[in-house]
């Protein structure tokens, strides 16, 4: 099915993000304790589908710096990211809702991107995957 005739909507989590005094010292502990897998990024989860097994997804699991601007305007510790389809046709619904929008739907070699303020002020990370 072509992407712009699926519902638009949240069908997962993509990531989650949190504010630490040492991202690196976070990392090797979860690493050591924990046994996870760690990049200078994070860790990345994966799992399939139950109704597509071929579908893989991802979900990225990040401390960042305390001091960050990266979750701002939120006063939060803490960002996830929403794994979504259709990310226009959500938008432009969030718009008519009156959601507030922090910026434009950017592309990447992972997908598109959108930030949003839920209704407590916490920012929210949209992405529609590129193997969506």
């Amino acid at each position: 099915m072509e992407n712009s005739n699926k519902p638009p909507k949240v069908t997962g989590i993509g990531g989650i993000f949190f504010l630490s005094d040492d991202p690196k010292e976070t990392r090797d502990w979860y690493s050591k304790n924990l046994g996870l897998d760690m990049t200078e990024w994070g860790s990345t989860f994966e799992s399939r589908n139950v109704n597509d097994p071929d579908e893989v997804n991802q979900l990225q699991w990040s401390p960042f710096k305390k001091g960050s601007s990266y979750f701002e305007p939120s006063k939060k510790e803490f960002m996830v990211n929403y794994r979504v389809q259709n990310i226009e046709e959500l938008v432009k619904n969030l718009r008519e809702n009156g959601v507030t929008i922090l910026d434009e739907i950017e592309e990447s070699d992972h997908g598109k991107f959108v930030h949003i303020l839920d209704s407590d002020g916490n920012k929210l990370e949209l992405w529609e995957p590129t193997d969506n």
